[in-house]
């Protein structure tokens, strides 16, 4: 682990955290079962959890569903995009819902991101409309094949 994010981590943000990543309670006061678990007051659980997010330790919180399993389609996309057309070119593909991830890479292909949608013909139409409104070509990767994997990390182990 990073050491500053290491130091940054007090042993109930390391707790909470482990609990978290993939054991979030489906409950109705999940941060109360959180805190039964880690030694906290609910309001304290749930006080935690904001402090990780507002120090963007955590960037997200929800759930992950089996897009393939609901009938969605995915895809890997990457683009050319000029230094002066970064930000209105991000900020397009940032303003569909379907986009799950955004990267800046230092390549000839720069921007890369994923894309998910209901059908395949929607997910080919909304390229071609960020395209039609970007003047950005971009590279559809659609997998071929599907290798997924799941990280859980113990944090409270060092």
């Amino acid at each position: 682990m990073d050491k500053q994010l290491e130091s940054a981590l007090s042993s109930t943000d390391r707790k909470v955290l482990t609990i978290i990543q993939s054991g979030f309670p489906i409950a109705p006061r999940p941060y109360e079962v959180i805190g039964e678990q880690v030694g906290l007051t609910e309001a304290e659980a749930l006080a935690t959890v904001r402090s990780l997010k507002e120090r963007k330790i955590i960037r997200r919180l929800g759930a992950n569903f089996n897009s393939k399993g609901l009938g969605w389609r995915s895809t890997l996309c990457a683009a050319q995009v000029p230094e002066d057309q970064i930000d209105s070119f991000v900020a397009e593909v940032n303003s569909h819902t379907g986009v799950t991830h955004n990267y800046l890479r230092d390549h000839k292909f720069n921007i890369w991101f994923t894309f998910i949608g209901p059908s395949w013909d929607a997910v080919v139409a909304t390229l071609a409309e960020i395209t039609e409104k970007t003047g950005i070509e971009i590279l559809n990767l659609p997998a071929t094949e599907l290798y997924k994997i799941k990280v859980d990390f113990n944090l409270t182990e060092k």
